[in-house]
């Protein structure tokens, strides 16, 4: 029964080494890959005490295929996101819409034995993607999520829209570029003006710095703002400058509750819109657009190692981060 390296969470959020083991024959879509880059996420830091496999930014070679492949073939170049599997027959998977399916195998709900912090994964191939050969592996391991929940925020986005991004961290930077991409004009809020430059030579068209203010003056109304920060925002000061039936799409992961004014909403007809990563279809999109428009993540790298993940996990935890961690394998 062969065996593979992987890096567990445990109780006093120390990442673990240990061992996976898997059946000799791979099964059905079966693909086994060996993992050559995994990006950090915000959400590893979650599951960092619970006694699972971290990792769900995932890319590597594929070095076997079961019996059922079609597509996949050895030495191709894949990634993996959050999602992993998911029923393939309810209306939701028919549609196109797998991620909201009753039977989805997500990251941190199943498959604890196996993650993209590891020498070797096994996947299905339906859930697997091709990497384009302009990006590389570091590059594309933070787009498998960072990218995939961005992108996924701007679907059906029109290029007459004004876009207004809330953080640049390792979810703004990246919806920066996909949104100036894609034609759009960019308003980024920050709470302070150190990141100004940066953010202008990203491709946004302003930049407003929000801490202390008591009114916030935009260029444009906003019609989609994506919130990528840890905290809300003070809805006082975002919702005067929000286009009528505009959307609110909340990014990060919080376990707090969602709080905003009521009637600003009903009376301008304001949208909040939750959204989880992205569909396959808009997956194999976000890749191919990244690769065309020279979309890359900036990143910091570390060593697939207990220690490279320690010091990648806590410099995120500590918000020191620049803007993506990804972990090399050696």
């Amino acid at each position: 029964m062969p065996s593979f390296t992987v890096f567990k969470g445990q109780q006093n959020g120390v990442p673990m080494k240990s061992i996976t083991l898997k059946p000799d024959q791979l099964a059905g879509d079966s693909v086994l890959m060996k993992v050559t880059a995994s990006g950090v996420c915000g959400t590893d830091l979650h599951y960092k005490t619970h006694d699972m496999v971290l990792g769900h930014e995932g890319v590597g070679v594929v070095e076997a295929v079961g019996p059922d492949c079609r597509s996949l073939k050895k030495g191709d170049r894949v990634g993996w996101g959050y999602e992993t599997d998911s029923c393939g027959h309810c209306m939701e998977c028919l549609q196109g819409s797998e991620t909201f399916c009753s039977e989805r195998a997500l990251y941190g709900e199943s498959n604890f034995d196996q993650g993209s912090f590891a020498s070797h994964a096994i996947w299905r191939e339906s859930f697997l993607y091709k990497i384009p050969d302009d990006i590389s592996d570091v590059d594309a391991a933070p787009l498998q999520c960072g990218g995939a929940t961005s992108f996924t925020a701007l679907h059906n986005i029109q290029p007459s829209d004004t876009v207004g991004i809330m953080g640049i961290g390792g979810l703004g930077h990246l919806a920066i570029q996909f949104a100036t991409k894609m034609g759009c004009r960019v308003v980024v809020f920050s709470g302070s003006e150190s990141k100004r430059s940066e953010v202008m030579r990203l491709g946004a068209h302003q930049f407003i710095a929000t801490k202390g203010a008591a009114e916030l003056k935009v260029s444009w109304p906003v019609n989609r703002l994506l919130v990528t920060t840890s905290a809300q925002p003070n809805w006082e000061l975002i919702l005067p400058i929000m286009a009528p039936r505009s959307v609110i799409y909340p990014l990060s992961v919080s376990a707090g509750n969602f709080e905003i004014p009521y009637m600003p909403l009903i009376l301008q007809g304001i949208a909040v819109q939750g959204s989880l990563v992205a569909p396959r279809n808009l997956h194999r999109q976000m890749l191919d657009f990244a690769a065309l428009h020279k979309i890359k993540p900036i990143v910091e790298q570390f060593p697939m190692t207990e220690e490279g993940i320690k010091q990648a996990m806590d410099k995120l935890e500590r918000g020191e981060m620049y803007y993506r961690a990804v972990l090399v394998a050696a």
